[in-house]
């Protein structure tokens, strides 16, 4: 399994939740997490902190469904959803799926904030 780099925003209470758990399952130490709202980024930070990015050793960077199945594949556990993701009607779902989860981010947003110390 290769290493991936992940960007999140730093700054939105249900990525850090999100990103908790992640460096939770990464036993084997396989992702650089990266806060894309401190730190120098690589493509423009407004569009890194709009959506998920990540870019796996060697890789492009990507984003959306793509960079989640990418974070996947890097984790044990999830390393199976990551490898379905990679045909292409799979991603096309995932994507759509992912459209939808950034319509009601805010408000996800705002419900994990409540629950941050």
């Amino acid at each position: 399994m290769s290493r991936v780099t992940v960007w999140h925003d730093g700054a939105c209470p249900l990525c850090q939740r999100e990103i908790a758990l992640m460096r939770r399952l990464d036993r084997r130490g396989r992702i650089h997490f990266v806060d894309a709202t401190a730190a120098t980024c690589p493509l423009d930070r407004a569009g890194m902190l709009a959506r998920f990015h990540a870019q796996e050793e060697g890789g492009p960077i990507v984003s959306g469904a793509a960079a989640f199945a990418a974070l996947w594949r890097a984790i044990p556990l999830l390393r199976p959803l990551g490898l379905v993701a990679r045909h292409p009607v799979v991603l096309a779902l995932l994507e759509r799926l992912y459209l939808v989860f950034l319509r009601v981010r805010p408000r996800l947003q705002r419900w994990a904030g409540r629950g941050v110390a």
